[in-house]
């Protein structure tokens, strides 16, 4: 089992000091890496199913963020939960990922996708709410076309993305082509991350039971996708104060990193909360 550990702005606020102090004492306690949520815009009225989100929510730029982050640690892994893949324009994206990743030697790699559920963020990016999940699944592709493309040029001719003969570097660190990490707690989610992702990260809001037919679909949906459905990453949300015994069952479900996030209001407490975690599980700085 890996650990990892999530950063929110909108507890801990825009604070630069604060955020590298985290991060660095995540590295310290040997958290696997660091997670960034994404809004790009928020209005009036949002809402995540029942629960609204106030619009003066702090939300700054996960991949800004994260290259802070990366410039002042040197192990800590790069992750986001999630970036709202559908509102990005995948050949900007490419590049500035690979940017991230070459620039942190090869750390960029916890990056996780979803589709977003707000329609009036989709609305103000110029994006139709309704084909936001194939919008994704082509900037999936396209990204690892142009991570994976060499000097002659790749081509692509979809739905929502055209180009011909264009190349893209950096290429990430080492030239590798940067995983891409599906999450959403939906039945669609479970299959496009059987379909085209490396890992799945389904949300905390679910009941067992659709928890346990995600995980099947989406190991099915990269059997027939002709894919390893072992290879597949299963992560999940968990508490800072999860015990051993939590742990445990969570493995048995296949569950391979869980992400916490140390919620307490001083940093000198979320710092203690650290310290126990890494304490009750044996962490160790890699």
């Amino acid at each position: 089992m890996r650990f990892a550990i999530s950063y929110s702005p909108a507890y801990h606020g825009i604070d630069p000091d604060g955020l590298i102090g985290y991060a660095r004492h995540a590295e310290e306690c040997g958290f696997e890496a660091v997670y960034l949520p994404e809004h790009i815009v928020l209005y009036p009225g949002a809402t995540i199913g029942e629960m609204p989100i106030p619009p003066t929510l702090e939300s700054p730029d996960p991949l800004d963020m994260l290259a802070f982050v990366a410039a002042a640690t040197s192990r800590i892994l790069l992750g986001t939960g999630v970036l709202l893949l559908p509102y990005h324009h995948p050949v900007v994206l490419a590049k500035r990922l690979a940017t991230i990743d070459a620039l942190s030697r090869g750390r960029m790699r916890l990056l996780t996708v979803g589709v977003g559920t707000l329609p009036g963020e989709a609305h103000a990016t110029g994006v139709d709410f309704t084909t936001r999940g194939r919008r994704t699944d082509e900037a999936i592709d396209v990204l690892r076309l142009l991570w994976g493309g060499g000097a002659e040029g790749v081509s692509f001719h979809g739905e929502f993305f055209d180009f011909d003969n264009v190349t893209c570097y950096p290429k990430p660190y080492g030239g590798d082509v940067l995983p891409i990490h599906i999450g959403g707690s939906s039945r669609p989610a479970a299959r496009r991350a059987g379909r085209r992702g490396d890992g799945f990260f389904p949300g905390g809001l679910l009941l067992p039971d659709e928890r346990r037919a995600q995980l099947d679909l989406a190991r099915a949906a990269a059997v027939e996708a002709g894919r390893d459905p072992a290879a597949l990453e299963y992560t999940r949300w968990g508490s800072i104060d999860v015990t051993p015994e939590r742990v445990e069952a969570l493995a048995a479900e296949g569950v391979t990193r869980i992400v916490v996030g140390a919620t307490a209001e001083e940093p000198a407490e979320r710092y203690a909360q650290m310290d126990a975690f890494a304490e009750r599980f044996a962490l160790t700085p890699v």
